[in-house]
This record gives structure tokens, C-alpha cells and sequence, in this order.
């Protein structure tokens, strides 16, 4: 299988304290790969770093053909990582004053210079496709929370980036919402579509990721498939994970 996404010894401090301490992480595509731990194991600083919003101090990732190396400026580098990742924020973060069509005509049209047509017919295609085209002139203050999340989701996969990356999808959803999404998720990684996320929700986890990945001091303890990590986990993290 071809790998999207390679994480080599991924270092990260803030100040005197270790956030990642050598992560290392490949991640194939097509796979829906779930990261794991308790709170402050590094999770999300993980995606940050990998969709260049995080300066990281040593080690090295790959998305792609975009190769991002320790202690340089991401700002060089984002514009070519927005073409390869798309981020779907814990919050969603839709700006609240453009509806749902705007908001995902953001980057086709301001990053990639695309005509606002093409963005347009992109977006109406991306919303429908996601179970919210009736939604397309609603502003995010009129969307359900799993209304909201296909519309951020619709935004990361505008610039038709081969890996998604998404922070706690299921944190404001409802037991239905989830199973939505889920089934969204593993339609995109069935296209080929590479997806990697932070979750609590180790039943979630346990139904669509194709593999968990525990996280515990900044670094992994424990890697496979989540029937097996999450009913027979072998690390005392894990352990913790699901008996917190």
C-alpha cells in the first residue's frame, strides 16, 4: 500500500516541557487511523505539526511529496501542505458570517486562484455528496452540530487533499451523528482518501478506524488494530485510557 502520511522521531517542547518525545507513524492510504490517549499525550499537537500550524524541534514529516523538517519556519512549506492536507478542527471553526457554500469556496478560490465557478461547482458537489446540499445557504448559527461537521468536513476536502485530518469528529455529536459520520469516514477512505484523527470514543474508534494508535508521554506505546488494542490492550496507558 502507499504511504500518504511518514512521522519520523516527531519532537516537540514548550519550554521546559516535552510535548512529543519521538513519534514515530505511517499511515497508508485509505486508512482511517485513530490516535489515542490522555489529555496532554500529544495528539492534536501531532496533527497541528503535520498540517504545519505547529513549529516542531526535531524529526521530520512527510505528506505526500511535501517533506516538512525539524526547527524550519511551516509558514515556507504551508502552501504546498494546504494542497496535500485538509484539517477538521475539534470546533469546526466556519466563519460565521459566510454560509455553508462560502465558507468551502474559501481555498479553491484564495489559495488555489481558482475561478469562483469552479469553486462553486466544487462545493455544491462536496455538500451533496455529504448528505448537506439543501444546507449549501445556511450560516453556520442555522446548522445542527453533524450539519456543521459536514460542512467543515466538505471545506478540508475542497482543495481535494489525499489526507484528512480531523481533532475529536465526534466530541459534540449525538449517538446517530456518530454513526453518520462514521460512515462518511470509511466512504472517503473507500474512495482513497487517507484519514488520520484524535478521538476519546473508543467505541467510535473501535466501529470505523482501521487502526488505533495509543499515545502516553509524548511518544507511542501501543499500535494496532482496535479490536485488538482496545479489548486486550497491553500497555499500562491503554489500560488507563479506558478505565479513566
Amino acid at each position: 500500500m502507499t504511504t500518504v502520511l511518514r512521522v519520523r522521531d516527531l519532537q516537540l517542547t514548550r519550554g521546559a516541557r516535552p510535548i512529543l518525545t519521538g513519534v514515530d507513524l505511517e499511515v497508508a492510504r485509505g486508512e482511517i487511523v485513530a490516535l489515542m490517549g490522555l489529555s496532554g499525550s500529544g495528539k492534536t499537537t501531532i496533527l497541528r505539526s503535520i498540517a504545519a500550524l505547529e513549529r516542531f524541534d526535531a524529526g521530520e514529516i512527510t505528506v505526500d511529496d511535501v517533506t516538512l523538517r525539524a526547527q524550519t519556519d511551516p509558514r515556507a512549506s504551508r502552501h504546498a501542505l494546504h494542497q496535500k492536507v485538509g484539517m477538521v478542527f475539534q470546533f469546526h471553526y466556519l466563519f460565521e458570517h459566510l454560509s455553508a457554500l462560502d465558507n468551502v469556496c474559501l481555498a479553491p478560490v484564495h489559495v488555489q486562484q481558482h475561478t469562483r465557478a469552479a469553486a462553486e461547482a466544487r462545493a455544491v458537489e462536496l455538500l451533496a455528496h455529504l448528505g448537506v446540499g439543501h444546507r449549501s445557504q445556511a450560516f453556520p448559527r442555522q446548522l445542527s452540530g453533524g450539519e456543521a461537521q459536514r460542512v467543515a468536513i466538505a471545506r478540508a476536502l475542497a482543495v481535494d487533499p489525499p489526507l484528512l485530518l480531523l481533532d475529536e469528529p465526534t466530541a459534540s455529536l449525538d449517538p446517530a451523528r456518530c454513526q453518520e459520520l462514521g460512515e462518511t469516514l470509511r466512504t472517503l477512505a473507500a474512495e482513497g482518501r487517507t484519514l488520520a484523527m484524535t478521538s476519546h470514543d473508543d467505541e467510535f474508534v473501535t466501529a470505523y478506524a482501521t487502526r488505533v494508535v495509543i499515545l502516553a508521554e509524548g511518544r507511542v506505546v501501543e499500535a494496532g488494530s482496535p479490536s485488538d488494542v482496545l479489548r486486550h490492550p497491553q500497555h499500562a496507558a491503554t489500560r488507563a485510557l479506558l478505565t479513566g
